[in-house]
């Protein structure tokens, strides 16, 4: 699914798309998204043009963090992602398909 597609089915299905608050979460998400069949899962992690900083649909801020190198630069329609090995990657939202994960 989209991101956006991604994020309604979790809330009406689950909870929210999955946050990364601390190492313990990373390490839980990070388990789960070595079986995706996608490259990538997405995270409820999105970036907004308005107050030009990161957030997490969950309201947490973004403290721990853990992007690869040689990420591209914000823009409006940037949402987080994790590779398989747990390593955060920004990816367009609008047309990319991926899993996701959802919290409980």
């Amino acid at each position: 699914m989209t991101w956006v597609d991604a994020l309604y089915y979790c809330r009406d299905h689950y909870r929210d798309l999955v946050s990364i608050t601390n190492m313990e979460e990373q390490l839980w998400v990070q388990e789960r998204a070595k079986m995706a069949s996608t490259p990538y899962v997405w995270l409820g992690l999105r970036y907004t043009c308005t107050l030009d900083f990161w957030f997490w649909v969950t309201d947490e801020m973004v403290c721990y963090n853990n992007w690869g190198p040689d990420q591209p630069g914000d823009d409006c329609t940037t949402a987080g992602a994790m590779d398989r090995e747990g390593t955060w990657v920004k990816k367009h939202d609008d047309h990319n398909q991926l899993n996701f994960i959802c919290s409980t």
